[in-house]
């Protein structure tokens, strides 16, 4: 089974360099997964939804965590 994540930011925020940067290394070994990023700047949706809460980390379309992603945390949902 694929999984999907979804990492909402927008570009020069420091916070979701930092949550990629985990994303990217727990994903390492979960070659199922697969990351999608989006920037809240390019969609006035997810801009006014998440504006004061980037970076979100969706997980299979659900919120999973927001400003500060948790590598145990992340391991534990996606089964490891």
């Amino acid at each position: 089974m694929v999984t999907s994540l979804t990492l909402l930011g927008k570009p020069g925020c420091h916070l979701c360099d930092d949550a990629r940067a985990v994303v990217v290394d727990v994903l390492a070994e979960f070659p199922a997964a697969r990351l999608e990023e989006k920037s809240i700047l390019d969609d006035e949706a997810l801009n006014a939804r998440y504006w004061d809460e980037i970076p979100v980390l969706l997980i299979d379309g659900d919120v999973h965590t927001f400003w500060r992603v948790d590598a145990d945390r992340l391991r534990a949902a996606l089964g490891g």
